[in-house]
């Protein structure tokens, strides 16, 4: 069975899987919730810890990126080196504060409250201009659009803002009106270098919560019943703060007074391009996550393979 199944790493046939984190709404998230480890046969009086070094090694050398799905299917680096992952409140999604800008005052954690994270692959609550209802909806949404040959693997989940409404690839979307917001409470990015990945948490100071630019898309696919509804990150270039990383995009983030006009309720194409900004000025705190222990791996076995990729 293990020959069935694609890496959530390298994208390529032949691995095994750990069991899934399963997210609020009780879907499937990708990756798991645990940290991805790199494995593989052991050379003769290799410890399982050297042949994980070695092999880790081997694979950063050959995706410097830190993303070989994304290297080896032509997309954009992925979840590795930016905007890869937020977090907002559970109950958000459940609540029409969902549609209308949030403030502070408005942002009141109670005992049914919860800090969730989304991921890239994780549905998430797109807020959308439903033009024949006239009034703003939540609609689930996958975070990556579809790759062609297999819609299991993202293939995009970022959109650059300068040139959202000329890129082939996104302009239909942007100009049609599919255009969403997704209200998060922090933001995570990464530094564009080599080496293992350092997420840092972007927290707005002055906020409860932060809107951020999407767009999204219906795709009807053979292989999978109904439509998929899916979405990609509008970004923009990095500000002051984050560009100290180092890293050059951060995602767009709107202006409360700015939603109704992204969104499509009034304005122009053109009018929607110009809320996509860089955001400057604005007290923002940026903190380096670190890293939870891991224990020390044991010897697999039959009645305990855990050791095993």
């Amino acid at each position: 069975m293990a020959k069935r199944f694609f890496c959530g790493v390298c994208g390529r046939k032949g691995c095994t899987f750990h069991k899934p984190a399963m997210d609020h709404e009780g879907i499937e998230t990708f990756p798991a919730g645990k940290e991805l480890r790199m494995s593989g046969g052991r050379h003769p009086g290799e410890s399982y810890e050297m042949a994980e070094a070695r092999v880790t090694a081997a694979y950063r050398t050959k995706y410097p990126s830190g993303d070989a799905l994304a290297e080896i299917h032509r997309g954009p680096s992925g979840p590795a080196s930016m905007c890869g992952k937020f977090t907002a409140m559970a109950s958000w999604s459940e609540v029409v504060a969902f549609s209308a800008p949030l403030t502070r005052d408005d942002v009141k954690e109670s005992d049914n409250d919860r800090v969730i994270t989304f991921r890239v692959m994780s549905n998430l609550p797109v807020i959308i201009w439903d033009k024949v209802a006239g009034q703003r909806r939540v609609v689930p949404m996958r975070w990556g659009w579809p790759d062609p040959k297999n819609w299991k693997i993202p293939k995009n989940i970022h959109a650059r803002g300068e040139t959202v409404d000329t890129t082939k690839l996104f302009a239909p979307a942007f100009l049609e009106g599919r255009r969403g917001i997704v209200i998060v409470r922090t933001f995570n990015e990464a530094p564009d270098v080599q080496g293992p990945t350092v997420q840092h948490t972007i927290t707005p100071g002055e906020l409860g919560a932060i809107g951020i630019a999407f767009l999204w898309q219906r795709f009807d696919l053979k292989d999978l019943p109904g439509t998929l509804n899916a979405c990609v990150m509008v970004t923009m270039p990095a500000n002051s703060l984050i560009a100290t990383l180092p890293t050059d995009r951060m995602p767009a983030v709107l202006a409360e007074e700015d939603w109704s006009t992204w969104l499509g309720e009034t304005g122009t194409a053109e009018d929607a391009k110009a809320c996509l900004k860089t955001v400057e000025g604005v007290r923002w705190t940026m903190t380096k996550e670190e890293r939870t222990a891991t224990t020390k791996r044991k010897k697999p076995t039959a009645s305990d393979p855990s050791g095993l990729l």
